[in-house]
Formats: C-alpha cells, sequence, structure tokens
C-alpha cells in the first residue's frame, strides 16, 4: 500500500529552519522570512535566477508535495547544486529547468564575470543588450537556453502561478515582458530584485522600471521586508535590494 506524502520531509524542513536562522544573522536574504504570507501548500511557484537554491528550497517547504517550484538557472555548477538538493531533501515538487528567462524563447550568451582569478557566479549576466565590460574586466562566456515565463507556462500547462521571484542581475524588466500573461492572468505576487547598478547595464535605472510597473499592473503595490513584515513603500532606496509587487489579495489568501 502506497501513501501520498502531504507535508515536506523532515530533511527539507529542517534545512528551511537553517535558511531562517541565517535569514536572521545575515547568511541569507531576510525577504526568506516574509513567503509564508504570500505562499501556501499546494501553490505553483516560479523561482527565476534560483542560484545555489536559497529560494528554491525555502519555497519547496512552503508548498509542498502537492505543489510545484519551477527553479530556472542558467549555470551549469549552479544547476547541480538544485538537483543535489532535490535529491538530498527528497523534494520532487523542485523542478529545475536548466535555462535563462527573459522575453522570449530562444538561444543566448551569459557572461560570469572574473574578480582575482575567481567566478562570481551571483554575478552572471545576459550579454544580451548590456553593455561592454570594460578593457581590465576578465569573464567567461557561455551559451544556454532563454525561455519566457509565459512560455513555459503554456508549454507546461501550470498554474494559477501564486509567487515570482526574480534574481536576474538587471534583466528584470525583460523577464516582467515575458511574464506579462501570466501576470495579467493569475495576479502572482512578484518579488524583484532592483538596483540601478545592474539595470544600469541595460539601460534603464530603478525608478523607470517601477514606473512601468505602476503604469502596466496599476493595482499592484511596492514593499519591502522591514520590521518583519512587509511594508508598503513609494521608492527605491539603497537600505533595500529586493522589493515585492503584490495586490491586497496576495496577503489575504496566504
Amino acid at each position: 500500500m502506497t501513501t501520498t506524502r502531504t507535508r515536506p520531509s523532515l530533511r527539507l524542513r529542517l534545512t528551511r529552519a537553517g535558511m531562517m536562522l541565517a535569514s536572521r544573522i545575515g547568511g541569507a536574504e531576510p525577504e526568506l522570512r516574509g513567503l509564508p504570507a504570500l505562499v501556501r501548500p499546494g501553490d505553483t511557484v516560479i523561482d527565476i535566477g534560483a542560484a545555489h537554491g536559497m529560494y528554491a528550497v525555502t519555497l519547496s517547504a512552503l508548498v509542498g508535495p502537492q505543489g510545484r517550484v519551477a527553479a530556472f538557472e542558467p549555470h551549469p555548477r549552479q544547476q547541480r547544486t538544485l538537483r543535489r538538493w532535490r535529491r538530498l531533501l527528497g523534494a520532487p515538487q523542485l523542478e529545475l529547468t536548466p535555462s535563462a528567462v527573459g522575453p522570449a524563447a530562444g538561444s543566448v550568451t551569459m557572461r560570469l564575470p572574473i574578480v582575482l582569478g575567481l567566478p562570481i557566479y551571483g554575478r552572471a549576466h545576459l550579454t544580451e543588450g548590456a553593455a561592454e565590460p570594460g578593457p581590465r574586466e576578465r569573464s567567461r562566456l557561455w551559451s544556454t537556453p532563454m525561455t519566457s515565463v509565459d512560455a513555459w507556462v503554456e508549454s507546461t500547462g501550470a498554474g494559477p502561478v501564486s509567487f515570482i521571484k526574480a534574481d536576474v542581475e538587471g534583466f528584470e524588466p525583460q523577464v516582467l515582458e515575458g511574464a506579462a500573461a501570466t501576470i495579467d492572468r493569475d495576479r502572482p505576487a512578484v518579488l524583484l530584485e532592483i538596483e540601478d547598478r545592474h539595470l544600469e547595464r541595460y539601460g534603464t535605472v530603478a525608478a523607470e522600471v517601477v514606473a512601468e510597473i505602476a503604469r502596466r499592473w496599476p493595482d499592484y503595490r511596492m514593499h519591502v521586508w522591514r520590521d518583519e513584515a512587509w511594508q508598503p513603500v513609494d521608492e527605491v532606496t539603497l537600505a533595500a535590494r529586493n522589493y515585492l509587487f503584490a495586490v491586497p489579495e496576495s496577503f489575504a489568501r496566504a
């Protein structure tokens, strides 16, 4: 007789608890503590730029075995880490797509900065539309597939999507362009890294990104995680780098 698991595995729950502790002492992003206000068991959520799995693992614990975490990561080393997490934590709900995400499907080139001989994986970015690095800046290039949120949702039949996180080193506006239909339909909460130092690489700035979101989705409000709650804010400042865009229903459903 087989039974269907309804709770996350013990290993996954313990790992999430460790990440929550790390988020309080500077070892992980504090916004992890705000995810339970947005995500519930059984949800379909998307992690774009999943890297080593900080968000993907936390989200996997929150959605549980009956949910779905679509983790997109273009770098092979980070992909291996995510596959290990999935196996070691017994988290089949964590689904890796080895791809970049942008406005449309295709093939793109990624750039991995090298500093003092060491690769800086957290600063890898798409070369498409990006300013060229300086003559003394070293980097490695590699090719990867690219998809869009809307293309992935259509091809997989996933949905409704309740939460999207994107940390793609300045390519966030292009990710939103390729997610517009999903956002229009499902009204997910959207957590974005927004920093001028990355956005300027692609010829834009934070104020322009926020203004475009407000124009496209006027009922979405911007928030930051502060004092253990999502607090409404009107502008991007240096005090935070991750900003949540959500409608009131995003909080009411969790």
